[in-house]
């Protein structure tokens, strides 16, 4: 999700048109509600989890990732493509930084989970097309429309509201942001399926994922592997991670990006509504008039993306 926890392969094409079949479309639809429906609903997992530690949970979730994905390539040549991918240097270098990236939105978006501080992270989660469009501007030069500027000047002014009902700046959500937004953008430097994609991800942080439950194991015993209960949890950080992944890279081939990007959103709205009636998180005037105007600029965001759409189809 990633959705970390977005799709980290959200820069996948999509067809310019829908398909002949409705029920190619209708699939398309359910399997993009499921993957932003799991990836909205992720933070109970990981509350769950709470008394593993983030380091332990991202860890185990990689690892338990990496079992899953190995069967899924089993049945396909994704190992194959993710072997080209690896032997190439070039690749590899930016594989190695994307996986460094990804690693780092796993930690901190659990730390946040674990602090009590769900709020924030789906308001970075918000922000996240944003960042993308920031991304695009700084590093290749990209010029943005009227509503595209306007967009991202609320957004501005909604991080900056943030920050004061928060009484500090928002680093969770800043930091949930940029990490996810600079992996996507080196992710699309170095394409590949996104099983494929997250295989060569997991292989390279598996060493030190393994090291680190090690050195967990020999400092703290079994801790909370003795327990079944938070076992299973641990595993099940694998499918987690993976299932919804592949629902979304279903989905994207299936749907129209106009109709995809209608979905992004569902997952940090969940996410909100997760911290402030399940885990009771609070939620002052102040924080939520920077919702309200994050939602606001993403409403511009996605009016414009309509638009331009229509108009290249016309």
């Amino acid at each position: 999700m990633t959705l970390p926890e977005q799709a980290p392969d959200a820069v996948a094409p999509a067809p310019s048109s829908l398909p002949a079949d409705p029920s190619q479309t209708r699939n398309g639809v359910v399997a993009a509600l499921g993957a932003y429906l799991l990836w909205g609903f992720l933070p109970i997992l990981f509350h769950l989890l709470e008394s593993a530690g983030s380091v332990l949970i991202v860890a185990e979730r990689t690892l338990f990732s990496l079992v899953l994905l190995i069967g899924i390539l089993a049945f396909g040549a994704g190992f194959r493509e993710a072997k080209a991918l690896l032997s190439n240097w070039k690749t590899f270098r930016v594989v190695a930084l994307s996986t460094a990236l990804l690693v780092v939105n796993w930690l901190i978006y659990v730390w946040a989970v674990e602090s009590g501080q769900v709020l924030e992270a789906s308001f970075g989660y918000f922000i996240n097309p944003l960042v993308n469009v920031a991304i695009g501007m700084i590093l290749l030069g990209e010029r943005q429309n009227r509503l595209q500027t306007i967009a991202i000047a609320i957004a501005v002014v909604a991080i900056a509201i943030q920050a004061v009902g928060l009484g500090s700046i928002p680093y969770v959500a800043l930091s949930l942001a940029f990490s996810f937004g600079f992996y996507g953008f080196f992710r699309k430097t170095a394409p590949s399926g996104p099983a494929t994609g997250l295989f060569a991800e997991t292989v390279i942080a598996a060493p030190f994922a393994l090291a680190y439950v090690a050195f967990d194991l020999a400092t703290r015993g079994l801790g909370p592997h003795a327990d079944p209960q938070t076992m299973l949890l641990l595993v099940l950080t694998g499918p987690a991670t993976a299932v919804p992944l592949l629902l979304f890279a279903y989905a994207v081939r299936r749907l129209r990006l106009t109709t995809i990007g209608m979905f992004q959103y569902l997952a940090p709205s969940i996410q909100f509504l997760v911290a402030v009636f399940l885990f009771g998180e609070e939620l002052n005037g102040m924080r939520l008039f920077s919702f309200v105007l994050i939602w606001l600029s993403l409403m511009v965001f996605s009016y414009d993306s309509f638009r331009q759409r229509s108009l290249a189809r016309a």
